[in-house]
């Protein structure tokens, strides 16, 4: 089991050269590195090589679900006898545990979890356990709390052939390892007992079980299809793992009890000082049914609050996460860095926040606040050897790499676009003519504004010239973006006017023009990293080119003007010396969902999913559902909440069957 490529694509451009520095760095002893890579000219791949070099466990994180199920899809194919795994957030449904003391509203916490998606998760652990050859691909969820990694792996149950091994008690070990029994459906989770076998149906795999015994004898073990019973592989021996992330230290457990009992205590003492007689009361009642059911069953709802009790740990150290799985020797990428930094900065604080509402007003010990997600600096500290990649990396990565590499020469020889800044004044005139001149050449152009209002005005106003325009901005859905850039390929439209559209994730070969309006308007819409990644959206096409409307040439545009044609001179150079011809990308018009909400007579949203739709484009889709719903239940219209769940899940079984 090695973390071997396996592909017929060779490096080409700039990927060898940056390849070989990065593995080199890693060797040297480079703890952070960056690889600075334009658009299109494929970090993925040289990722891969580096991987392929360096054979380390690898966690990959991304800043959102849907580009780390693209990575998680491009890993997988490029290594197909390694572990490659998925592990993002496992709810379909999630309002956390809550209280607002304005309106004394207490919200109870609700999940719907994603089964499939918890099975990826597990599946990632154990794979973790038993193997070397790991790539596992994260969103930033991979910093919240998990079950220690050390009591995790204690309790998975270890089988043999020929072993002596009482039926009744590998029963009970199941239960503690909060699997359940079922005789009539097994499910995941579940075993079931059957004359002299015992299946049992894990979380992560994709098997059944089978435990034969001959008295208390274990005669044989062998995986069977979950459906039809068909062996499908024996083995000498075999582990089975916990059915949950989160465990009590068998040896901890009565201590625990004791010292969430004690907290109990010290914390009623300092609400009968202050007068807190409600909270006092709540607390004493919630806290002492929470430890009926620990000593009963082993687990209640809520048993993460009680973790650093149950991990052993100090009041504010950290938790144990995914990180924690990992071996102190592997290689941590951190994809779309520009991005996925500040989100891992902003997430211990906003956890915090609530937190402390629910200790404040007795709902929760003080001690709740310690499951919580990572700090930024506990992160850093797992940052032994890593790599950010970004087209545009920010102020972390430039102040603590140790080597930056630059991936400028795409494989496919396109350059950066030319650059042209014009005057405001006349500019929608002068936009006019420059698109009627790319309409005529059956080419696709992107305007950006600065406000919903001015994109909007601006596209009644070219519709009005019989251009074929259409507006979109936040307020737009991510279904109906969707399908107003499947348009603006097939020529439906002509020009898209937005205000950000970075967020979008544009690949679109057809655009030769992107204008930018007010482009001398200082602000995160006309910073130099905003202004290289929208000019970037031109460099899908042989005839790209930018068109930025100001009438002073601020810093901002300065620094990404130049470095824009800096790339553009080295691109040119590399096709000149080796005989190169760009050509515009021919990327066929597909996956892309038609017609998919629709709403009825009775103002019930249904959908329509056609065949043959693209992992991503469902990935998106799903997305956007979950903002729907959690907005739904934020404003506490669960009915129509249930409606996007049961949607949600109806595409979650589509990505599993494909």
């Amino acid at each position: 089991m090695t973390l071997d490529i396996e592909t017929p694509l060779k490096p080409r451009g700039d990927q060898p050269k940056a390849i070989e520095k990065l593995v080199d760095g890693i060797k040297k002893g480079h703890q952070k590195q960056t690889l600075l890579g334009v658009t299109g000219s494929g970090k993925t791949m040289t990722m891969a090589r580096v991987i392929d070099k360096i054979k380390k466990p690898t966690l990959v994180i991304g800043p959102n679900k849907t580009l780390v199920a693209q990575l998680f899809g491009e890993f997988k194919t490029l290594f197909p006898s390694a572990s490659v795994n998925y592990y993002v957030s496992f709810y379909d449904y999630y309002q956390p545990e809550a209280y607002l003391p304005s309106k004394d509203l207490y919200i109870e916490k609700d999940v719907d979890i994603n089964r499939e998606i918890e099975r990826l998760r597990h599946t990632a652990l154990e794979a973790l356990a038993t193997r070397d050859d790991v790539i596992v691909c994260a969103s930033v969820s991979c910093i919240y709390g998990t079950g220690h990694p050390d009591v995790y792996r204690s309790r998975r149950i270890a089988l043999s052939v020929g072993e002596n091994l009482d039926r009744q008690d590998l029963m009970l070990e199941l239960v503690k390892n909060q699997y359940e029994r079922n005789d009539i459906s097994l499910e995941r989770k579940n075993f079931r007992v059957r004359g002299d076998s015992i299946d049992i149906f894990p979380l992560y795999g994709d098997y059944v079980y089978r435990i034969e015994f001959f008295g208390d004898e274990i005669e044989r073990l062998t995986a069977r299809h979950p459906v039809t019973g068909e062996k499908i592989k024996e083995y000498p021996q075999m582990s089975i793992f916990p059915g949950t992330q989160y465990l009590a230290n068998d040896a901890f457990f009565e201590s625990a009890l004791g010292d969430i009992k004690l907290e109990l205590d010290m914390r009623l003492a300092e609400f009968q000082k202050e007068g807190k007689v409600v909270e006092s009361h709540r607390l004493r009642q919630k806290t002492l049914y929470d430890l009926e059911l620990l000593r009963e069953t082993g687990g209640c709802s809520g048993i993460e609050n009680y973790s650093r009790h149950f991990d052993r740990r100090k009041p504010g150290e950290k938790p144990f996460t995914l990180l924690d799985h990992f071996p102190d020797d592997f290689l941590l990428i951190i994809d779309e860095s520009h991005l996925t930094i500040p989100q891992l900065h902003g997430m211990y604080g906003g956890d915090f926040s609530r937190k402390k509402n629910l200790i404040d007003h007795g709902f929760r010990l003080p001690s709740a606040a310690d499951n919580r997600p990572f700090r930024f600096e506990e992160t850093e500290k797992y940052m032994r050897t890593v790599v950010f990649t970004s087209a545009t990396p920010g102020p972390y990565e430039h102040k603590f790499s140790q080597q930056i590499v630059e991936q400028i020469i795409r494989p496919t020889g396109l350059i950066d676009p030319k650059i042209d800044v014009r005057r405001n004044e006349g500019q929608i005139l002068d936009l006019v003519s420059e698109i009627n001149q790319r309409v005529a050449k059956a080419e696709r152009v992107l305007v950006t504004t600065l406000t919903k209002q001015s994109a909007e005005m601006l596209s009644d106003y070219l519709l009005e010239m019989k251009i074929k325009s259409i507006y979109l901005h936040h307020e737009v859905d991510t279904l109906d973006r969707i399908e107003i850039l499947k348009d603006l390929r097939l020529g439906k439209y002509d020009v898209v006017v937005g205000i950000n559209l970075l967020r979008e994730g544009l690949d679109l070969p057809e655009v030769a023009l992107v204008a930018i309006l007010d482009a001398d308007k200082e602000g995160f819409l006309r910073s130099r990293r905003s202004l290289i990644q929208l000019m970037g959206r031109a460099s899908r096409n042989v005839h790209g080119s930018v068109i930025l409307y100001a009438d002073k040439l601020t810093d901002s545009m300065k620094q990404a003007i130049s470095e824009n044609n800096r790339r553009r001179i080295i691109q040119q150079e590399y096709n000149n010396k080796h005989g190169i011809k760009p050509t515009t990308i021919q990327k066929e018009v597909k996956s892309i969902v038609e017609h998919l909400m629709q709403v009825t007579p009775k103002e019930e949203e249904k959908i329509d999913v056609p065949d043959g739709l693209a992992t991503e484009d469902i990935f998106l889709i799903i997305d956007d559902l979950k903002e729907r719903m959690a907005e739904a239940a934020g404003t506490l219209d669960f009915e129509k909440a249930a409606i996007y769940r049961d949607k949600i899940k109806e595409l979650e079984k589509m990505v599993s069957s494909k």
